[in-house]
C-alpha cells in the first residue's frame, strides 16, 4: 500500500507546486469513509482508489486529477455524498469526482440499459473536463487488474466485454496505447484464454528462437543510419500485444506464421527532418512492402498520434514494421492526451473535452438517441473500428470507419449536410452513395434543400452519428405518416357507418386504449397496432349488435369471396389515398407483385408496420382471406406526377442469340427503364428466361416497355411478373 506523505512526494517530484494540503486531506477523506470496506480479495477496499491515484501518478497528473482518483468511489460506496467533496474540496474536485461516479441507484430495465445510462453520463461529464476519462480509465485498469477475484464468471466476462467495446476504444481515441494494450490484455485472458495462450506460446516459441535475429535487426539498423549521418540513434524492437495479433489473425484471415508484423522496430530521432531522413534510409537500404507506408506526421490520427509507419524486407530477408518518431511524439503515442496533461513548467492544459472531434460525434449521438441502449450501440460502432482517412475539398482531414461510405463523410462534416446529401464526387467522379471509402479519398458531397434522409441509407451507413441521425429522423416522420394514415382509415371507417368523423369522440377511448393523446391513438391506428374496428366500436358500443349481424351475414358469403371480389365489394367506401407517403415507413409496396401507379390496390394493415400495398390480383391476397378487419381500400393520389421511382417486375423469354441480351437492355433503356436487378430463372440451348426488375413512373411506362420488347424478333414474350 502506498503510504499518505509517499504519494504526496511522488507527485511533488514532477510538480514542487503541487497542493499538498489538497493531496492530505483527500487521502485522509477516502480512507476514513472507506473504513472497514473490503473488496471481493480480502484486501482493504480504500487500496482501489489508492492504486488509481498511484497509475495516474505514474502518468504525472496534476494534484486535481489524483486527489478525484482518491475520492471517486466515495459517493457511490459510502455515506459520504457530493455535497460533502464540494463543501471540503470544492466544486472542482465535486464535479470531477461526479462525472466519474457510476449511476448505481438509477432504477432501469436491465442490465444494458444501466451500462448505457452510465455511459452517457460518463461521456457528458468528460466533454466538460477530459480529466474525468482519464481518472476512470486508470480506474477501469486496476479492476481488470484484480478481476480474477470475482467469483462470478458471467459478471468477470461482462467486465471484460464492456472493456474491450468501450474502455480500450476510448484509450486509444485518446492516444493512451500503453493503457490501451494493457486493457485488451487483461479483457482478452477472460474472454478467450485458450486463444491467447495459444498466441502467447507460439510468441515465447518465436523468441526463444530469435532473441540473436532480433538483436541483429537493431545492431544492422543503427550502423545502416549511422553510415547515413545519423549516429547514435537509438532503435528498439517489441512484440505486438496477443490481442492486436489475435484481431489481425481474425481479420487478414491467414495463419500465425504468415503475419509479416508480430515484431515492430523504433527508431526514435531528434527532429521531424530526421524522421524523414530516416525514411529515406531504411527505403534506400531494403526492398519496401507496397502498401505499408503511413505518413502520420503530415496527417495525424484523431488522437494526435505522430510518427512514420512503413513495411521493408529487413535485414536477414525478414519481413519487419519499422516505426519512426521523435521522442516526443513517442510519449504522446504512448500516454496520449495524458501527455498533455503532465506537469511541466510555464504549461496550463486546457480541461474542456471539447476539442476533441470524436467527443463531440458522440455528444451528437446522445441527442439523437432514442433509448440508452441505441446510444450504447451506436457507440461501439463509432469507437471499435479501423479507421480510413479522407479529405474535403479544402483539404480537412476527417477520419472515419473502415468501410464508410459519403453519406457517413456528409454527417461528419455536419449533421445538415448528411439530412441534405443527395450525391458524392469521389477523386473528382460522381459515385454510388453506397461506395465504400478509401484512405486518401477526396470527397466533395452534393447537396439539396428538397433532400432529406432516406430509409434505405440505414442498410450501409456504418458510423453511429449517421445511424442515429437517420433513426430519429425516420422515427419523427414514420409517426407523423402513422398519424396521417391512421386518421384516413377511422375518417373512412366513420364514413361507411353512417357517423361524422370528430377527434374529440376519440378522447373518450384513450383510457381504453392506453394512448396519451388523440395523435398517438391514430398512429396505433395507422401502424396496425389497433384495428379501425375496434376503435370505432369502442367510440360507439351501441353499434356492436348491428355489426355482429351484418358480420354473420358476411360470412355465408365470405367461402365464395374471391380477394378481387371482396375489394371491389370494399370499392363503395372512400379510398385512401397513398401517394406522398415515403415507402419503408407508414407505407410498403409488396415485393410479390411490386404494385405501380396506375395499378388497382388494396392495402393490407401488418401489426407495427403499417400498411403494406398490394396489387388486387395478387396471389399473396389469398392468405389474408380469413382476416377482412386488415383490409383497407386504397388509392393512388390523383394530380402531378410525383418524382418517386417505382420498381415494376418482368419476365421475359429471349432467345438465345448473339447480342440478344444487349439488344434487351438497350430497348429497356431508349425508354428511360433503369435496371436495378436480373435474374436468369431458366436456359436452355434455345432461349433464356429472364426475371427483371425496373424503374418506372407508374403502370403505364412499365407497359410502355413491355410493349417495345415484344415488338423486338429476339424478344419471344413479355409478361408482368406477379406473386413471386
Amino acid at each position: 500500500m502506498i503510504r499518505q506523505y509517499e504519494l504526496v512526494e511522488r507527485v511533488k517530484a514532477y510538480d514542487p507546486s503541487a497542493d499538498e494540503d489538497l493531496l492530505n486531506r483527500a487521502y485522509v477523506f477516502s480512507m476514513k469513509a472507506h473504513g472497514s470496506q473490503t473488496r471481493a480479495s480480502g484486501d482493504p477496499y480504500f487500496l482501489h482508489p489508492l492504486e488509481v491515484a498511484g497509475i495516474l501518478t505514474q502518468m504525472k497528473l496534476d494534484a486535481g486529477t489524483i486527489a478525484t482518483a482518491l475520492l471517486h468511489d466515495t459517493v457511490e460506496d459510502t455515506v459520504a455524498t457530493l455535497e460533502d467533496i464540494e463543501r471540503v474540496f470544492g466544486k472542482e474536485i465535486a464535479r470531477l469526482v461526479d462525472g466519474v461516479t457510476k449511476l448505481s441507484r438509477l432504477e432501469l430495465n436491465s442490465e444494458q440499459a444501466k451500462q448505457a445510462e452510465n455511459f452517457r453520463k460518463l461521456v457528458i461529464a468528460m466533454s466538460e473536463d477530459i480529466r474525468v476519462l482519464l481518472v476512470k480509465l486508470a480506474d477501469r485498469l486496476h479492476n481488470m487488474r484484480t478481476l480474477f477475484h470475482l467469483k462470478k464468471p458471467e459478471k468477470r466476462k461482462r467486465i471484460a466485454r464492456e472493456t474491450i467495446e468501450i474502455y480500450s476504444p476510448l484509450a486509444e481515441r485518446i492516444g493512451m496505447h500503453k493503457i490501451k494494450d494493457e486493457l485488451d490484455d487483461l479483457a482478452f485472458a477472460e474472454l478467450n484464454p485458450d486463444a491467447r495462450d495459444s498466441i502467447l506460446a507460439q510468441l515465447a516459441r518465436l523468441r526463444s528462437e530469435g532473441e540473436s535475429r532480433v538483436q541483429t535487426i537493431i545492431t544492422e539498423l543503427r550502423d545502416v543510419l549511422a553510415e547515413e549521418g545519423l549516429p547514435d540513434v537509438p532503435v528498439s524492437g517489441r512484440e505486438k500485444s496477443a490481442y492486436s495479433i489475435w484481431r489481425k489473425l481474425q481479420r487478414k484471415n491467414v495463419s500465425f506464421e504468415q503475419l509479416s508484423d508480430i515484431m515492430a522496430f523504433r527508431i526514435t530521432v531528434g527532429t521531424v527532418a530526421e524522421c524523414y531522413q530516416a525514411l529515406g534510409v531504411v527505403h534506400a537500404h531494403y526492398p519496401v512492402v507496397p502498401g505499408r507506408f503511413k505518413d502520420y506526421i503530415s496527417t495525424p490520427k484523431p488522437n494526435g498520434y505522430r510518427s512514420l509507419h512503413t513495411g521493408v524486407i529487413g535485414p536477414g530477408r525478414n519481413r519487419i514494421e519499422v516505426q519512426i518518431r521523435t521522442g516526443d511524439m513517442h510519449e504522446i503515442a504512448e500516454l496520449g492526451v495524458a501527455a498533455h496533461w503532465a506537469y511541466k513548467q510555464d504549461h496550463q492544459p486546457r480541461t474542456s473535452g471539447g476539442e476533441y472531434r470524436w467527443l463531440r460525434e458522440l455528444l451528437d449521438i446522445l441527442e439523437h438517441a432514442q433509448k440508452p441502449e441505441e446510444f450504447l450501440e451506436h457507440t461501439k460502432l463509432e469507437l471499435f473500428q479501423d479507421q480510413v482517412f479522407c479529405f474535403t475539398p479544402k483539404g480537412d482531414l476527417i477520419a472515419l470507419p473502415r468501410g464508410a461510405t459519403p453519406v457517413d463523410f456528409a454527417y461528419a462534416v455536419h449533421s445538415q449536410v448528411g439530412d441534405h446529401c443527395v450525391g458524392a464526387k469521389i477523386n473528382g467522379r460522381m459515385l454510388p452513395l453506397r461506395t465504400q471509402l478509401q484512405n486518401g479519398d477526396q470527397v466533395d458531397i452534393v447537396t439539396s434543400k428538397a433532400q432529406t434522409p432516406v430509409p434505405g441509407w440505414e442498410r450501409f451507413v456504418v458510423t453511429g452519428k449517421a445511424r442515429a441521425r437517420i433513426r430519429k429522423f425516420l422515427r419523427t416522420q414514420q409517426r407523423a405518416q402513422y398519424v396521417e394514415l391512421g386518421r384516413g382509415m377511422l375518417m373512412r371507417q366513420f364514413k361507411a357507418e353512417g357517423y361524422e368523423f370528430s377527434e374529440k369522440a376519440l378522447e373518450n377511448v384513450l383510457k381504453i386504449f392506453q394512448q396519451p393523446s388523440v395523435d398517438d391513438l391514430m398512429a396505433g391506428v395507422g401502424s396496425g397496432l389497433h384495428s379501425v374496428r375496434e376503435v370505432f366500436h369502442g367510440v360507439f358500443p351501441g353499434h356492436k349488435a348491428q355489426a355482429a349481424q351484418t358480420a354473420l351475414r358476411e360470412l355465408d358469403d365470405k367461402a365464395a369471396q374471391t380477394p378481387k371480389a371482396k375489394a371491389k365489394a370494399r370499392g363503395k367506401e372512400s379510398p385512401l389515398p397513398i401517394r406522398g407517403l415515403i415507402p419503408g415507413m407508414a407505407v410498403h409496396y409488396a415485393r410479390c407483385c411490386h404494385p405501380l401507379p396506375g395499378d388497382r390496390i388494396v392495402g393490407i394493415v401488418t401489426t407495427g408496420k403499417g400498411v403494406t400495398i398490394h396489387t388486387i390480383d395478387c396471389e399473396t391476397l389469398e392468405s389474408f382471406h380469413e382476416s377482412p378487419e386488415r383490409w383497407i381500400d386504397v388509392s393512388w393520389e390523383s394530380g402531378q406526377d410525383s418524382p418517386e421511382e417505382h420498381v415494376g417486375r418482368i419476365t421475359v423469354l429471349i432467345g438465345n442469340e448473339q447480342g440478344s441480351l444487349g439488344t434487351l437492355f438497350t430497348v429497356i433503356g431508349k425508354n428511360q427503364g433503369n435496371i436495378i436487378h436480373q435474374k436468369i430463372t431458366n436456359r436452355s440451348t434455345d432461349y433464356f428466361e429472364l426475371l427483371i426488375d425496373i424503374e418506372v413512373k407508374d403502370a403505364k411506362h412499365l407497359t410502355n416497355i413491355m410493349a417495345a420488347l415484344r415488338a423486338t424478333p429476339v424478344i419471344h414474350s413479355v409478361e408482368r411478373a406477379r406473386g413471386r
